[in-house]
């Protein structure tokens, strides 16, 4: 199967920055999309930020402008950099994963979740 494991996730202060990582490992042929999505206390899951096989990005437009999606294709690999970060970016973020296996098959694959707090 596929494993992705996200890191960098912590506590931070406003206006401070922090930087996501996601690993992702296992049965893959290739990867298409991927992204992080965030989900707050009582909200739902939202997509943060997405980046396709070709390096196209997407954001949601309470990020643009602050955070950056970036994929290092040969390590499976993708980064979120968030910079001045503000206590509504206080989350879980998940990283997401549209993967063809060497099965070969087509399937969204999740990570375990990383917590981001900001501090006023």
């Amino acid at each position: 199967q596929v494993q992705l494991v996200e890191s960098g996730g912590g506590l931070v202060q406003a206006g401070g920055s922090l930087r996501l990582s996601c690993a992702a490992s296992g049965s893959i042929f290739s990867i298409n999309a991927m992204g992080w999505y965030r989900q707050a206390p009582g909200k739902q899951r939202e997509l943060v930020a997405g980046i396709t096989s070709g390096g196209s990005t997407d954001y949601a437009d309470s990020v643009k402008g602050r955070f950056t999606i970036s994929r290092d294709s040969a390590k499976n690999t993708v980064y979120l950099q968030m910079n001045s970060l503000k206590p509504e970016d206080t989350a879980v973020y998940y990283c997401n994963a549209v993967v063809v296996t060497t099965t070969p098959r087509q399937h969204a694959y999740w990570g375990q979740g990383t917590q981001v707090t900001v501090s006023s």
